[in-house]
């Protein structure tokens, strides 16, 4: 499901950089084991439900909508097109793929958070703001509901990372794709500028915490969320374990100085 967002700043993003499974970067950074289970992390996140908005666009000045629409963009698809969201929260990168054309089935275990979400998508329909249209799915990342093939397209944003079995939620979702589906998944990362990565990581680790203990009423969340951007696989680290589970053409880029990835991939077969 999707992690409260923070490490972002205001304005536009900073200019990007490219790679390919094969280029440069490793794996994810170490870091303190995170309790991961489906109860912790459904819990957590229902703590955290009537303030997550407020939040993810606070600490981010916003910046997330922006790369919501470029993870929307990257899929390349259209009316008609039927799209997964997977670990969608409270429902902004689905509605950012929605207003794009496609039909967005947008799945989380976390009802709290569908509930938000289920009025963001209604509010979208009677403004007629996009062609698509999304729904609320009560759906777990590690079983997921739908036939082999069913979509065309699928999006996870900043969600992968509380999966408890990373590999198997990639297998899932590869499986959910028809052959050719695209990916596309946003996820934190630590900047390659060393001095960046000092200055964000006291940030990440001290600041947005203290932040998050302030205004959410289960600000513990806040500590979780440094903790699991360090263990998670970033870069090549991840494109290689998105190309084990059955993609193909694994790219990245960076956004925001590189506090930020987007990840794209292309479903073998």
């Amino acid at each position: 499901m999707s992690t409260p967002v923070a490490g972002r700043s205001g304005g536009p993003t900073a200019p990007g950089s490219s790679g390919r499974a094969d280029a440069v970067t490793g794996g994810g950074a170490g870091g303190s084991a995170v309790d991961k289970s489906g109860g912790a992390v459904r819990e957590m996140f229902a703590g955290v439900a009537p303030r997550y908005d407020l939040l993810n666009h606070l600490l981010s000045g916003a910046l997330d909508f922006v790369w919501r629409r470029r993870a929307a963009a990257a899929l390349g698809l259209g009316a008609g097109a039927r799209v997964l969201d997977l670990c969608s929260g409270t429902g902004d990168q689905a509605m950012a793929v929605a207003r794009r054309g496609p039909r967005v089935a947008a799945a989380d275990f976390c009802l709290p958070m569908l509930t938000r979400s289920r009025r963001k998508f209604a509010a979208l329909a009677r403004a007629g703001r996009g062609r698509g249209r999304a729904a609320p799915l009560a759906a777990d990342a590690l079983a997921l509901p739908f036939p082999p093939a069913s979509f065309d397209g699928a999006t996870v944003s900043f969600g992968l990372r509380n999966v408890e079995n990373l590999d198997a939620g990639l297998h899932a979702l590869a499986a959910s794709l028809r052959p050719g589906g695209r990916l596309a998944v946003l996820e934190f990362a630590l900047p390659g500028n060393r001095l960046l990565r000092r200055l964000y990581l006291v940030y990440f680790r001290r600041v947005l915490p203290a932040i998050g203990r302030l205004l959410s009423p289960r600000g513990s969340a806040y500590d979780y969320l440094p903790a699991s951007v360090l263990e998670f696989p970033q870069r090549r680290g991840f494109t290689e374990r998105l190309e084990r589970a059955g993609f193909r053409e694994a790219r990245w880029r960076d956004l925001a100085g590189g506090t930020v990835c987007l990840y794209t991939a292309t479903r073998r077969g």
